[in-house]
């Protein structure tokens, strides 16, 4: 399968000059915009919807009464990334954003993922796809197809684990958030499971053993 001739690291788009505004998380570079008046967001959407670049390239917008949030990312044929399409973009975005004086605040940025262990995937993936009414993609992961809800990921089991949650969530921050998110769940009673494959996530606890993993993808390719 070709791959998107143009596609980028977490790394080499933090590394990059001109979007300092941004951070990775997941599968594309986001921000907010903190506008603080819903009027003020409507014409900072409006003033990116006139971006020329936009005519091959869009980026995902959730306006709010207080801010925007600005999801990049580019899909090719070996999945979702992001490419220098997407590098390119943001620093038109950010530039729009300081004409109209609106400042970005990366940290308000997060992905929310739930994991789903399972010994036989292909079994139980088409119930969660009817009951959510998302779609497949790439055997193990279920979307929403309006880009709204959290995803699904299906985690292949060896055996079963008795005595322990086979669903956890998966919580995407920022790279220079996640020590601060995982110090407040600590002090919130929580405990850490393991952190064994950070800085690319932290697995915690509730009381209860219910865990999370707090997740990054600055190192990830």
């Amino acid at each position: 399968m070709a791959r998107m001739p143009d596609r980028i690291t977490p790394k080499q788009f933090h590394e990059a000059d001109g979007v300092d505004d941004w951070r990775v998380i997941g599968e594309g570079a986001c921000t907010v915009f903190r506008t603080g008046t819903l009027a003020v967001g409507a014409q900072l959407a409006e003033a990116i919807s006139a971006l020329p670049a936009l005519d091959a390239h869009h980026p995902d917008l959730d306006l709010r009464h207080d801010g925007v949030t600005v999801r990049l990312i580019t899909v090719g044929p070996d999945g979702p990334g992001l490419s220098t399409r997407d590098l390119a973009l943001a620093r038109e975005i950010s530039a729009v954003a300081r004409t109209l004086e609106i400042p970005a605040d990366p940290s308000g940025v997060q992905t929310v993922q739930v994991a789903v262990d399972a010994l036989d995937i292909p079994a139980v993936l088409p119930f969660w796809r009817a009951v959510l009414g998302y779609d497949v993609r790439g055997g193990t992961d279920l979307l929403d197809p309006r880009g709204r809800g959290a995803p699904f990921w299906f985690q292949q089991m060896d055996a079963p684990r008795p005595q322990r949650n086979r669903i956890h969530i998966d919580v995407y921050v920022p790279h220079d958030q996640a020590q601060a998110r995982i110090a407040a769940a600590l002090a919130a009673g929580g405990r850490l499971v393991t952190e064994e494959w950070a800085p690319e996530w932290w697995t915690l606890s509730d009381p209860e053993g219910n865990e999370v993993d707090i997740a990054t993808t600055h190192t990830r390719g």
